[in-house]
Parts: structure tokens; sequence; C-alpha cells
């Protein structure tokens, strides 16, 4: 997927449009979790590193990982492991994490 088609797509029948993965988010992005998905040791470590569920967090680029601003720490992750951490976009307006 190129950068400038749109991010977030909802399949059709899907019951939360406004959640997707983080690995679906463009870079730039300010996002809220809201759901982690991945294994429970995986889950407990990613709370350790400040990927809790409500934490606002900035994606701030995607390459071969994603480069995320976490708890004013940027921490890199797989897009695998993107993938099991659902978010919401934030509402315009609302200013993100620094």
């Amino acid at each position: 997927m190129n950068e400038t088609s749109p991010r977030c797509a909802v399949e059709p029948g899907c019951q939360h449009p406004e959640i997707c993965p983080l690995n679906e988010v463009k870079a730039g992005t300010s996002v809220r979790i809201k759901h982690l998905a991945a294994s429970p040791d995986m889950t407990h470590r990613l709370r350790e590193l400040g990927f809790c569920e409500e934490q606002q967090i900035k994606l701030v680029s995607r390459h071969s990982n994603l480069i995320c601003q976490v708890c004013n720490a940027r921490l890199g992750i797989s897009p695998e492991l993107a993938g099991t951490i659902l978010v919401e976009r934030l509402p315009a307006g609302v200013v993100g994490v620094s």
C-alpha cells in the first residue's frame, strides 16, 4: 500500500470501524491504543514498554520496522507485532504525544 492511499480501511460489516491495527496507520498519525491482541506474554511486555490501553502514541515512521513515540521514547516494533495493537485515531484538534 503506498503512502497516498487511505489507511485504516474498514471491512464491510465491521462492528468498530474507528479501530484498526497500528500497522495500517499512516506515518505521522497520533492514535490511542484500544486493545492489545498479542499473546499474554507479549501483551505483558508491550505494557511494560508503555503500549498500554488508552495510551496516546504517535507513529513516527514506517520502514522495515515501525518507529513509535511512546511515553517520550521512540521504540521500534515489527509490522507483525504492530498488527496486534488495535488503535483509534485521535479526533482532529486533540494534541498527540510530544
